[in-house]
């Protein structure tokens, strides 16, 4: 059941425009972080680590959850409008199936986007004149900013499922964002799911701030995710979510 759900979630999206952001959104962050580092290139001497400082503190700070929300309010919205709820509600689906289904679509696009970030990296880092390629590292902080996303996603996921405005969420996950970098500066970052996506990807750090509390940092992705998905599913199982 759950593989047809999740196929039916990938067809929704299909031919969708919110491809559009998933590929201009990324180049954002990318295009303001290269400016800031060319502007700066004689303090930031470290070629592609100072790249990479400038890249995650826009994308990171800013970008990553806002563009994860829209992601979550765009699979819920369709389920807001012209009745579809009704149709989801009643159909022989367990509501489980639904959620979980539309998370690990939000979880691809999720990884997606970040190879997409990847890719706009290298470019970026071609463009400025650096040798070869980036260093190893980068891919893992890719890769535990993915985990630390979905953590953040299924937040999002539940909030989207709950509040029937498309903006909203975005503007809930864009202070969230805000109030993750003041976490992360005060040491609590690993307390606040929007902060786990800025400490895996070592936002706008030099140094790997996650070589001593890797281990927490996983547990923590775990528990936030698996306490998000339970809070979705049982609202879902408890109460309706009336259709616009």
């Amino acid at each position: 059941m759950i593989l047809r759900s999740v196929k039916a979630e990938r067809l929704k999206l299909k031919h969708s425009c919110i491809w559009l952001a998933f590929l201009i959104i990324p180049v954002l962050p990318a295009i303001m972080g290269t400016g800031n580092y060319m502007m700066n290139r004689e303090i930031l001497k470290e070629q592609w680590y100072s790249l990479w400082t400038q890249h995650t503190l826009f994308y990171s700070n800013f970008f990553y959850g806002p563009l994860i929300a829209i992601y979550c309010s765009y699979l819920w919205r369709l389920e807001h409008l012209n009745y579809n709820w009704n149709h989801c509600m009643t159909a022989p689906v367990p509501v489980s199936c639904l959620y979980l289904a539309k998370l690990i679509q939000v979880a691809k696009m999720t990884l997606m986007t970040q190879v997409w970030v990847g890719v706009l990296f290298f470019i970026c880092g071609k463009y400025a004149g650096f040798p070869g390629l980036p260093p190893v590292q980068i891919l893992t902080w890719l890769l535990r900013g993915t985990l630390g996303g979905m953590a953040a996603a299924a937040l999002q996921l539940t909030i989207s499922m709950k509040i029937r405005s498309f903006s909203l969420p975005v503007g809930i996950a864009l202070a969230g964002s805000i109030m993750g970098l003041l976490a992360s500066n005060n040491d609590m970052g690993l307390y606040w799911p929007y902060s786990l996506m800025m400490l895996g990807m070592n936002a706008n750090k030099y140094d790997d701030m996650l070589s001593s509390q890797l281990g927490m940092f996983l547990v923590t992705c775990i528990l936030f995710l698996l306490l998000f998905c339970g809070a979705g599913i049982t609202m879902l199982r408890r109460q309706d979510v009336k259709a616009a």
